[in-house]
């Protein structure tokens, strides 16, 4: 099983309030004034008087690098990570010491796929507060996608050792274990982190996924259940699902549990071809085979078995022909 596709940690970002203390000039007073109104603005859930109000800020203190990070994080909590990602540079450039900004712009390049960029960010971050374990725990997740593997695993613990409570750390830790084959020690890191959030959906999934590899289907079956109690929405655990219906042979609700799935997120290319392994147990072949071919669209691979089969289930189709 392919672990490097478990569902990576939600990354945190951190709201940086302002604290002004005595500006001497009216402009930087007033600026001020802007910034703290719209921190209790974006408080109370109200994000575009928020943004209003920092936009007031830059307006009379450009230099305000509260204001930038600010503006930021409210930018991007209502999706414009481009123009967060703009307010997060700015910022670092009047301020290179701003932790929070480092953090938070490390995150947008990791969503975006730049682990590299990501990985510099949280680099920085680490330096300037190497007591914070999310700063740690963040670079331990994009060196893993950088296939550090011993570096994301130092990351991880030396969060653990910060802030054994980081939820996030241990699922991140679990995730490494799995991929590098430890399923017991994958376990124990999601038992601690489900322990600590039980309201996770990621953390169920990705411990169910360890029990599936190791051929457990009960708890397996239980955690993915869980999962999709706490996030319909997880494709995922779905797709896992899925694969557990068909080991017991009940192809009928693995098909329904891979076309939720592949509804959810159709780029899934394994799951395509489980859809099509699982549509051909129950003899309908040319929708099989319009999976499969969505399966090789998006470059994924069958097992030798999986064409084995379905090279004798054609040569049965075209006998009775």
């Amino acid at each position: 099983m392919n672990f490097r596709k478990l569902t990576p940690l939600t990354l945190v970002l951190l709201l940086l309030l302002v604290t002004a203390i005595g500006a001497a000039q009216s402009r930087a007073d007033s600026a001020q004034s802007y910034v703290a109104r719209g921190a209790a603005w974006f408080e109370k859930g109200e994000v575009e008087r928020a943004i209003s109000d920092y936009n007031l800020a830059l307006a009379f203190d450009p230099r305000s690098v509260t204001a930038w990070v600010n503006r930021a994080i409210a930018r991007s909590h209502k999706g414009d990570h481009d123009g967060a990602l703009g307010d997060y540079t700015r910022a670092l450039e009047l301020d290179p010491r701003q932790y929070t900004a480092w953090l938070n712009r490390g995150t947008i390049f990791f969503k975006r796929g730049d682990f590299k960029a990501a990985l510099s960010d949280y680099g920085r971050a680490v330096a300037i507060k190497p007591r914070e374990a999310t700063a740690w725990s963040n670079r331990g997740l994009a060196r893993q996608r950088l296939n550090d593997l011993a570096g994301a695993l130092e990351d991880f613990n030396h969060a653990i050792k910060l802030d054994p409570r980081l939820s996030g750390a241990w699922n991140g830790k679990g995730n490494l274990l799995a991929e590098k084959g430890d399923l017991t020690g994958a376990a124990a890191a999601f038992d601690r982190a489900i322990a600590l959030d039980p309201s996770h959906a990621v953390f169920f999934n990705n411990r169910g996924r360890v029990w599936l590899a190791s051929g457990d289907l009960e708890r397996a079956a239980r955690d993915l259940d869980r999962a999709l109690e706490l996030d319909p929405n997880l494709a995922d655990a779905w797709a896992h699902r899925g694969v557990i219906w068909a080991e017991r042979q009940d192809y009928a609700r693995a098909v329904a549990d891979f076309d939720q799935a592949l509804k959810l997120n159709p780029r899934l290319a394994t799951t395509w071809a489980n859809h099509g392994l699982a549509l051909l147990m129950q003899g309908r072949t040319e929708e099989a085979e319009q999976s499969f071919a969505r399966c090789r669209e998006l470059g994924g691979r069958f097992t030798p078995a999986a064409e084995d089969l379905l090279r004798e289930i054609r040569r049965r189709s075209e006998s009775k022909r």
